[in-house]
């Protein structure tokens, strides 16, 4: 710290100056991999599953699907996880993780169909067998990628045996699973619209679908009132909707019970219209001025006649608007159903809805309860989206083509109906609307024959602890066995399984487990009889998948194996539709939870962790799968975290360019940036990345590094002898060592919640404010000039007990760079810090008293300190050792306080006076602290040479141009 000049000794080589070889500059792209490398080496997972004794604590892992690289939404969700268990194992626990991949579904099948289309085949011509097997094969070949890539970021886990739901024994537990609904009585076969991908001729889930604006076609078409004695007689109920497709398959009309409605008439039109002078209306009065615009009529063109009562609606009969068309052989000559409805609304449209229950819930469900489904469904839209051969004038049209655009069905219709006589109006509407998540493409809804499990139907078992039925059971986790991070994640959730409808199992695809059931020919569904429940026929099934995988429901043969010889195989039909990729998922637990040996005694897991979107999705599906087989929901916690934008808040998007890759940031700046991202966002909001939130997430790593590289150098060569017990140190340690038991509860209590944002900013602000600008910035004299003092021990033996806490607390999240800091100073061959706990904290650390006066005194010290500032900038001096201040305090028990402790250390001067007389009026005062106030005056005395204070002893000493504490230190 002196200058090297002829005339004075080399004092530098005498001071106590940090010494570590731990570099300024990480490296963390070309170095963590060898970290990865030494970790699998020295296996540290299996050497924490060695540790006996302790309480297990497992977070089962979401499955990701099999089918790509990583995207940062992949990286947030594994590092969240990976925070999770890893603070637990440090905190005491067995915390195990066992990685998993969802592998059955539409996009892997979809991945092998394109490369057939591209060869000219037809995946219908190539056997099933063999188109499973390629299926399997893809999947294989992507959770290899994706593995290395988790691992890359820093994940730990058991990877040498992760999950599959491919895997023989998790098919044939998801088998079993599913005979559990066959047995307990919630398996049924129904027909009802389900959400429909013509392009995938599929029935998808609520969480396949993901909602984009779409511009459709949107018609107002008339229903002529057909009672030729009512007094309604010749007008028409005009109703609108933005698919004209579903008009063919139209059986009803309905209006609503507590809406005014009028009788409107045309009194004059454009010279191109399809209304005419005397025309009659019935429409709501709240609507009837936009329909009538959107009929191109102004205001003088048509008047209100008369009231419609509910009274005068309810008489009456309405036709179809392709009544009587020529050529149409009578398909739409039977009247409408006409009635009153609970969800017509005046807000929009016309006021009369149009009921097709083959494609809407809604009509489906009203005429399900009226005891009318058989009568009112219909079956005119195929598995393609194409309209039956011989449906009259739309047969062979096509809702939507083969890439999910507009097909050439609704201008067909909607010619015809200008043909006929029955439209009033058409435009078009850009509006949200549903599409697959997997093909991009629009869906409808359709009714066809699924698989569904009751929600609502009474469970035939004994698991009734929670409810009878699988929503009760669900409502009952929900509220009572579950805690919710964020709590806005039950209300979510709460509401979605509060008003569900029963679960589409079924999927008319090849590629995942089969409906492993069988069906009575000749039966109905409502039948008794119609489906076989047999336990011998069921555990045959599951024996085969569990030796042979799934693939042997398909095998020659299959039939007559697994009836064996108890039936006869002609009287029974094999089901061959395949489960709901979400009923896999949701199944996860019984085939890790349950059957794993790191797995739970109860099978149920501590934490299940993911997105907001999984609340419709596995959070969703586990539940609902779990409340049907083992009574109540299969974790204890639910854990959510947002969506990940750009820097702007705007969603993610190749198109945009915005897109961050995990691969690209890793290569960049490392994965403990990365890691370090995350936890400094609060993840169960969207979060925010991009190049400028990288570059100061990566400024804060690098002033946490020079924090632990302070504390390296300065513990070089200390060891135990040299230590000094808490109640012998000075004040200022005995601080440090307060504020390191509260951190210590901080810490554990915000791992225990999850909030790792919490955590990292405690440490990150402890051990940049606390620590490198104000306990270092005072120690740094102690600990490079004195000799074997006791504020010099105290500082080491303080240093060593932050060394082990900020590594151990730090070590969850920045999983490379602790590592490093460890390395540093334990260098043995199987040394890790993550195979530390955290260490224990005593109690009795804690002051108080201690911190309030410690409180009391930094108010003093930053008023001075920006007193010197201002010398400093003016010149005056050039460090604060050359000033000697007086400060002023005018509260008497500060003053007290302050006298306990060396003021020349705290300040970094050469010299303090402390009075508590009144200051001078020129005296520097900060507003903000009242009652304190300083003094500049310059120290006395000549320059240590080796400690540059400015102090009046020196030269008085042995050592020349030294202070009487440095002549001590030389000896």
């Amino acid at each position: 710290m002196c200058a090297d000049t002829p005339e004075t000794p080399d004092y530098k080589t005498t001071l106590n100056l940090p010494k570590t070889d731990f570099p300024m500059r990480a490296g963390l792209p070309k170095r963590e991999p060898k970290w990865l490398e030494r970790w699998e080496k020295i296996g540290v997972y299996d050497r924490l599953r060695e540790k006996n004794g302790r309480e297990p604590f497992t977070l089962h892992d979401g499955p990701p699907y099999a089918n790509g690289h990583l995207h940062i939404g992949h990286a947030l969700n594994k590092t969240i996880k990976d925070m999770i268990v890893r603070s637990h194992q440090m905190m005491g626990f067995d915390a195990r993780y066992v990685p998993g991949w969802d592998c059955h579904g539409l996009p892997i099948e979809w991945k092998i169909e394109e490369k057939y289309r591209k060869k000219g085949k037809n995946k219908d011509d190539v056997d099933i067998v063999d188109f499973r097997q390629e299926c399997r094969k893809f999947a294989e070949g992507w959770v290899d990628i994706q593995r290395e890539e988790f691992k890359r970021l820093g994940i730990t886990g058991n990877w040498d045996d992760p999950y599959l739901t491919m895997a023989y024994h998790a098919e044939a537990v998801i088998a079993g699973e599913f005979q559990k609904f066959l047995m307990n009585g919630t398996l049924y076969q129904g027909s009802k619209p389900v959400m429909w991908s013509p392009v995938e001729k599929t029935a998808l889930a609520e969480a396949e679908v993901e909602y984009h604006d779409k511009e459709s076609f949107t018609i107002w078409v008339k229903f002529k009132v057909a009672n030729e004695d009512h007094k309604l007689s010749g007008a028409q109920v005009v109703i609108w909707t933005t698919t004209p497709w579903t008009i063919p398959s139209n059986k009803a009309v309905v209006f609503g019970q507590d809406i005014a409605y009028g009788l409107y008439e045309v009194t004059g039109t454009p010279e191109e219209s399809w209304v005419a002078v005397g025309d009659k209306y019935i429409l709501a009065d709240n609507l009837a001025i936009e329909v009538m615009k959107r009929a191109r009529l102004e205001k003088d063109q048509y008047t209100r006649v008369a009231d419609v009562s509910v009274e005068d609606l309810e008489g009456i009969d309405l036709q179809h608007p392709l009544h009587g068309a020529e050529d149409s052989n009578g398909e739409w000559d039977g009247l409408r159903d006409f009635r009153a409805a609970p969800f017509v609304t005046d807000t929009e449209g016309t006021g009369f809805v149009h009921c097709a229950p083959s494609h809407g819930m809604e009509e489906f469900e009203l005429y399900r309860d009226l005891g009318m489904l058989e009568q009112m469904i219909t079956y005119n839209v195929m598995d393609d989206g194409g309209f039956r051969a011989e449906l009259p004038f739309f047969g062979g049209t096509y809702i939507l083509n083969r890439k999910g655009g507009e097909g050439d069905a609704n201008k067909k219709i909607i010619d015809k109906l200008v043909e006929v006589g029955g439209l009033m109006a058409r435009g078009k509407i850009k509006h949200s609307y549903p599409h697959s998540w997997r093909s991009k493409a629009p869906i409808i809804y359709r009714n066809t024959p699924q698989w569904f499990a009751a929600v609502d139907r009474e469970i035939g078992d004994d698991q009734d602890t929670y409810g009878k039925t699988i929503r009760d059971r669900a409502l009952t986790s929900i509220d009572e066995l579950v805690k919710w991070t964020p709590a806005k994640g039950r209300n979510r959730l709460h509401a979605m399984i509060e008003t569900r409808p029963d679960w589409v199992l079924s999927r008319q695809r090849a590629w995942g487990v089969p409906l492993t059931c069988f069906i009575k020919k000749g039966l109905l569904p409502t039948d008794e009889g119609f489906l076989l429940r047999d336990d011998a026929v069921n555990a045959r099934v599951v024996a085969a998948f569990e030796a042979e995988g799934a693939d042997a429901w398909y095998m020659d043969g299959a039939k007559e194996r697994f009836l064996g010889d108890d039936y006869n195989a002609d009287e029974w039909e094999q089901v061959f539709d395949v489960l709901d990729v979400w009923f896999d998922s949701g199944s996860t637990h019984a085939f890790v939870l349950r059957d794993r040996e790191d797995g739970t005694k109860d099978g149920i897991a501590d934490v299940y962790m993911e997105g907001t979107d999984q609340h419709r999705g596995w959070f969703h599906s586990s539940l609902l799968q779990a409340c049907g087989t083992k009574g109540r929901a299969p974790y204890r916690n639910v854990v959510t975290h947002g969506f990940t934008l750009d820097e702007k808040g705007m969603k993610m998007s190749k198109s945009l360019g915005n897109t961050i890759v995990p691969e690209t940031v890793v290569k960049q700046y490392g994965a403990d940036i990365l890691r370090l991202w995350v936890a400094q966002t609060d993840y169960t909001a969207d979060q925010r990345i991009g190049p400028e939130i990288l570059k100061g997430v990566a400024d804060s790593y690098r002033r946490l590094r020079n924090t632990m590289r302070f504390m390296l150098g300065s513990l070089d060569g200390f060891d135990d002898a040299q230590k000094v017990e808490p109640e012998d140190m000075p004040r200022l340690e005995r601080w440090v060592l307060h504020r390191m038991a509260e951190l210590d509860h901080e810490v554990r209590s915000g791992y225990q919640a999850f909030d790792f944002q919490g955590v990292f900013s405690a440490v990150f602000n402890f051990a940049t404010v606390d620590l490198s600008s104000f306990y270092f910035d005072v120690r740094k004299d102690a600990l490079y000039c004195d000799g074997d003092t006791l504020a010099a021990r105290s500082a080491r033996t303080v240093l060593d007990l932050l060394f082990h806490r900020i590594t151990a607390w730090l070590a969850p999240i920045l999983v490379f760079t602790m590592e490093e800091v460890w390395l540093e100073r334990y260098s043995e061959e199987d040394a890790s810090i993550h195979l530390t706990d955290f260490p224990h904290t005593p109690a009795d650390w804690l002051d108080e008293p201690l911190a309030e006066n410690l409180a009391k005194v930094r108010r003093v010290r930053r008023v001075t300190t920006a007193a010197l500032e201002l010398q400093r900038q003016d010149k005056v001096i050039g460090s604060s050792l050359e000033a000697a201040p007086v400060v002023h305090v005018e509260d008497p028990e500060v003053v007290a306080i302050l006298r306990t402790v060396p003021l020349d250390d705290l300040f970094i001067t050469s010299g303090v006076v402390l009075t508590g007389d009144p200051a001078p009026a020129e005296a520097f005062r900060m507003p903000e602290y009242d009652g304190i106030s300083v003094v500049f005056e310059k120290a006395e005395g000549d320059k240590c040479q080796r400690c540059w204070k400015i102090l009046p002893d020196v030269g008085h000493h042995a050592h020349p141009d030294v202070c009487g504490r440095c002549n001590d230190a030389l000896g």
